[in-house]
C-alpha cells in the first residue's frame, strides 16, 4: 500500500485537494471543494492523484472561454460516465445471456467492488484501538490516512471527532449512494455513479483555476448524492434511534448539500458536537458545530459510531433485499 503526499499550495477557504490511496474501493480526500474530509470510492484502485493550483484566478477569461470550458469539462464527464456505466451495461448483457438465471451471482460480483463498506470500517477501527491504548502518536498517524485536515497537533478528542464525521460523511459517498444507483439502474448505474464521484474528486474544485472546467462534475456529483444523502442520514437516524431533531436542524450547516446529513444525523445518534473549527495545511476553516452536547469525543464515541454504521450499512441490505425481492 502506498500513500500520496499531499501539497500545500493554498490557503482557506480554497483548500488544495489531493489524493491518498486506502485500499479496496477508497481513497482518502484531502480537502475539497467543501473543505471537507472524506472517504471517497474510485474506480482504478491503483490510481493516486495529486493536484495542485495557483491561487490568483486566471482574470484574462472572458465569458466566452469560461463557458468554453464548461463545455469542455461537461463533455469529459459524459464520456467518462458513458465508458463506465457502458461497459457495466455490456457485461451484464453479456453475463445474462451467457449464464441466463444464475448469472445473478457474476453481476453480483461486477457490482462488489463499488461498494466499499468494509475498507472504511477497516480504515476507522484502527483509530479506534490506537486511541483505547493510549497512543495518541499511532491514532494520528491513522486518523491522517482517512481525513485530510492537519493532524499533528491533535489532541484525542479531536482525533475522534475527525474520524466520526469521515465515518458519518462517507456512508453516503462510499455505500448509500452507490448501493442506490445499483438499485435503480443496475451496475451500470453504480459504476456511472462512481465515475460522476471520482470526476468530482479530481476536477470538481472550486480553485479558480478549475472552477468552470470541473463545474458539471461537481454540479452533477451535488445531484447524484442528493437523495441518497437523505436517504443515509434517516438510515442512521433508524440505526441508532434517534438524532432526528439534530438531523434536520444542522443539516444545512455544512458547506457541502449533502455531506451535512449523514453527519448531522450520527452526531445527534451519538449525542455530541462535531465539525467546528479545523486546520488545513496550517490554516483555520471556522466550520459552524454541528449537534448538540460535548465536543471532547474518546475511543468510546468512535466504537459507538462504528456500530451506528454497520447498523446503517444492514439497513441497507435489507432494503437492497427487499427491492430485489420485489423485482
Amino acid at each position: 500500500m502506498s500513500y500520496a503526499t499531499s501539497i500545500e499550495v493554498t490557503a482557506i477557504p480554497y483548500e488544495p485537494r489531493t489524493f491518498t490511496q486506502l485500499g479496496p474501493g477508497l481513497r482518502r480526500c484531502n480537502a475539497g471543494r467543501e473543505g471537507r474530509d472524506q472517504v471517497t470510492p474510485v474506480v482504478d484502485r491503483r490510481t493516486e492523484a495529486k493536484s495542485y493550483y495557483p491561487t490568483e484566478e486566471p482574470d484574462h477569461l472572458t465569458s466566452a472561454q469560461r463557458r468554453r470550458r464548461r463545455l469542455l469539462g461537461a463533455v469529459t464527464l459524459v464520456a467518462g460516465v458513458a465508458l463506465a456505466a457502458g461497459t457495466a451495461w455490456l457485461a451484464e448483457r453479456g453475463l445474462r445471456a451467457t449464464f441466463g438465471a444464475p448469472a445473478w451471482l457474476a453481476v453480483a460480483l461486477l457490482a462488489w467492488p463499488g461498494l466499499a463498506q468494509r475498507s472504511l470500517d477497516d480504515h476507522v477501527r484502527p483509530v479506534a484501538a490506537a486511541l483505547e491504548r493510549g497512543d495518541l502518536a499511532a491514532a494520528r498517524a491513522a486518523v491522517g490516512r482517512i481525513v485530510g485536515r492537519d493532524t499533528a497537533a491533535l489532541d484525542r478528542a479531536g482525533v475522534a471527532r475527525a474520524a466520526v464525521e469521515s465515518l458519518a460523511e462517507s456512508f453516503c459517498d462510499a455505500v448509500a449512494a452507490p448501493l442506490f444507483w445499483l438499485l435503480l439502474l443496475g451496475p451500470a448505474g453504480l459504476w456511472g455513479y462512481k465515475a460522476i464521484n471520482t470526476a468530482d474528486s479530481l476536477i470538481g474544485h472550486r480553485e479558480p483555476r478549475w472552477r468552470a472546467f470541473g463545474w458539471a462534475a461537481a454540479r452533477t456529483d451535488d445531484l447524484a448524492n442528493w437523495l441518497p444523502a437523505r436517504w443515509g442520514g434517516a438510515l442512521l437516524c433508524v440505526a441508532g434511534a434517534g438524532g432526528w431533531r439534530v438531523l434536520w436542524r444542522d443539516s444545512r450547516r455544512h458547506a457541502s448539500p449533502n455531506a451535512g446529513w449523514t453527519e448531522a444525523a450520527m452526531a445527534g445518534v451519538l449525542g455530541v458536537r462535531l465539525a467546528g473549527p479545523v486546520a488545513y495545511d496550517g490554516a483555520v476553516a471556522d466550520k459552524p458545530w454541528i449537534g448538540d452536547g460535548r465536543a471532547d469525543l474518546d475511543a468510546r464515541d468512535l466504537r459507538r459510531a462504528l456500530v451506528v454504521y454497520r447498523r446503517g450499512c444492514l439497513l441497507l441490505w435489507c432494503l437492497a433485499g427487499a427491492v430485489a425481492w420485489a423485482r
